[in-house]
């Protein structure tokens, strides 16, 4: 764990908490991703194995941001215990395979960080198997989308990170829409102070942003989101059932805004999580803005320590590219 949030011998008195005494932890193992968490592998000496989750400064690769914690925001970060167990609860009530908890620690009775621990789920990501083997992610697919349509048939009147909406909270701003185009300005302008080629089209963006809100009709209803829904927060268990992890930014929104994202990750393969319905006027706003947050977001984090830089520049790169080609084609 060189130097990071917590100590070995913390992690194995919250292991044994967890899991039951008896047996000694024998590795702690980084797992890759979790840019705003700790996520590592404890395995025991029985060959048992869990999940811990930290949500400590020393884990969050991202430089810090004014509002950062402000919850009102849908678009903050997901970090912390509450949003987690909030977020977990309400999945877990739908229907949705997510991660059995064994154990949370709020309290720091095993080291200074929020800690969860949760069942490990040993087989590959959704990722890895829709590269490896489209027939076999095939009924994973059909899985997913019978979870989507789960999420998507309970409603609230509000929206907002699920922690809050179901604590009776209400979020900033009028609507889904205007927090999606004040996000996607601000995203905008940014990515405008770091590249030249978004600076040139930038007029173009802002009027495009400008007329697609505008096209945008008033809506009263939300559904349950994940809100980063990509392949790589999939995994698939024993049984072939997606697991939904990276959940804390759950929230209660346009279902649009997740089946966008789910497009851009999954591309041809998105095709058995297609539904009837969706707003054709939200899609085209919220795809602009998807593009111009994986633009801009992916740069910010590289201006912290996060190790895996090429991929995340390419992300951004990428992102850059489909954003402009909205407006010069």
């Amino acid at each position: 764990m060189a130097g990071r949030a917590v100590a070995r011998e913390q992690l194995a008195g919250a292991a044994r908490a967890a899991l039951g005494g008896g047996r000694r932890l024998e590795a702690v193992e980084r797992v890759a991703g979790g840019s705003r968490k700790g996520v590592y592998r404890l395995v025991l000496d029985d060959a048992t194995t869990a999940i811990a989750y930290l949500w400590h400064d020393a884990e969050n690769h991202w430089p810090a941001a004014e509002g950062d914690d402000d919850l009102t925001d849908p678009f903050s970060p997901g970090l912390g215990l509450d949003l987690f167990e909030a977020a977990h609860a309400r999945l877990d009530a739908l229907g949705v395979r997510v991660p059995a908890v064994r154990l949370v620690d709020r309290e720091g009775t095993h080291g200074p960080a929020e800690l969860a621990i949760v069942e490990d789920i040993p087989g590959e990501s959704l990722e890895h198997l829709l590269a490896r083997d489209p027939s076999a992610a095939a009924p994973v697919m059909e899985r997913l989308g019978e979870a989507l349509e789960a999420m998507g048939r309970h409603r609230a009147s509000t929206y907002g990170k699920v922690a809050v909406v179901d604590g009776g909270g209400t979020s900033q701003g009028t609507s889904c829409e205007d927090v999606v185009l004040d996000r996607a300005l601000r995203d905008l302008a940014e990515a405008a102070s770091r590249d030249p080629r978004i600076a040139e089209a930038c007029g173009r963006l802002e009027e495009r942003l400008a007329d697609l809100a505008a096209a945008v009709r008033p809506r009263a209803e939300y559904a349950v989101l994940h809100g980063e829904l990509g392949p790589d927060h999939v995994l698939v268990d024993a049984a072939g059932y997606p697991v939904a992890i990276d959940i804390e930014g759950s929230m209660y929104f346009d279902v649009e805004w997740e089946h966008v994202f789910l497009r851009i990750r999954l591309h041809d393969a998105y095709r058995p999580l297609a539904v009837d319905g969706l707003d054709e006027n939200r899609l085209a706003l919220y795809t602009l803005a998807r593009r111009l947050s994986l633009t801009t977001g992916p740069l910010r984090l590289l201006d912290g320590d996060f190790p895996h830089r090429a991929a995340m520049a390419d992300i951004a790169e990428h992102n850059l590219k489909e954003a402009l080609a909205l407006v010069l084609d």
